[in-house]
């Protein structure tokens, strides 16, 4: 079977005109071709449209059916054009993007919010997981962006582009009680080296890994690593259950959790960067409005 539009804007004109030679004139055609056309349509559906006299055509049950499906199926073609016009222009279609548990405390919320005021047609697909995973799913095209926690491995540098978008210092996430620890607006880690520390793997993070542990060293200090998690409110929801003590960016002070202190820390310590990867060879127009926006913040 094979349905032209032409005959499903043809249909909908006799149907609204019930009348074959006005529906012709609306259409600027002579009444014969049109006659054959509904005939035609009436054919390939293997069933009457209208009941014809002389001076009369009205629908059959048949017709009565197909008409608001036909009048559907015109008016989603005749958005076509547009459709295909706001795809190519980015303001409509698909993004994939992944993100680092620590950038939905940060730069995430902001920066989609605005994305989705200014391209509400843009389909967002939303995946947490580990910068290991984000270059792995982005080398083999499987996400459009992620939101990550650099360095890049070499080969990665080769087909990924990179911007920053946080940088942002290490304060101590610690358990509530420490009544001497809690009056003081920062907090030395010599104060606390004693405690486990609960840490994200090297595995997965490195470069945060090094960095917390860094910390640790340039202060004269041996971290004593009691947990690792890979989500940021595992280590959190860990420090609340008093396990340990954590490292973790600013950012994460938002997550408000019973049982934990957040303090900035009297140490010389390193700052933790979140940035937007993706490849340079991906021609996707969602991608392409969503970078624009993020490069104007």
């Amino acid at each position: 079977m094979s349905i032209e539009l032409r005959q499903l804007r043809y249909f909908v004109a006799v149907a609204e005109e019930n009348h074959f030679g006005r529906a012709a004139a609306r259409l600027h055609m002579t009444q014969p071709p049109l006659s054959q056309t509904i005939q035609s349509l009436e054919a390939e559906l293997g069933t009457p449209l209208f009941e014809r006299t002389k001076r009369s055509v009205a629908l059959t049950a048949a017709g009565a059916a197909l008409l608001p499906e036909a009048r559907r199926i015109l008016q989603q073609a005749a958005s076509l054009p547009d459709i295909a016009r706001r795809a190519a222009s980015g303001e409509s279609g698909l993004l994939s993007l992944s993100f680092v548990s620590t950038a939905d405390y940060s730069v995430l919320p902001p920066l989609l919010r605005e994305f989705r005021e200014r391209y509400p047609q843009i389909q967002i697909d939303l995946r947490e997981a580990t910068s290991d995973l984000q270059v792995d799913d982005l080398m083999h095209s499987r996400i459009d962006a992620g939101l990550l926690i650099p360095p890049l491995h070499d080969k990665a540098k080769a087909e990924l582009a990179y911007v920053t978008v946080i940088s942002e210092p290490l304060i101590l996430a610690l358990p509530h009680g420490f009544k001497d620890l809690q009056t003081k607006a920062a907090v030395a880690l010599a104060e606390v080296a004693d405690m486990p520390l609960i840490i994200f793997p090297r595995r997965i993070a490195p470069a945060f890994h090094d960095a917390i542990v860094g910390c640790f060293r340039d202060a004269g200090l041996t971290p004593r690593i009691g947990q690792e998690a890979i989500q940021m409110q595992t280590i959190v929801g860990l420090v609340s259950a008093g396990m340990g003590i954590a490292l973790v960016p600013q950012s994460v002070s938002n997550l408000k959790r019973p049982g934990v202190d957040y303090k900035p820390l009297s140490d010389k310590t390193v700052s933790v960067e979140t940035g937007l990867a993706w490849r340079r060879d991906n021609p996707s127009p969602a991608l392409r409005t969503f970078l624009e926006i993020l490069r104007k913040r």
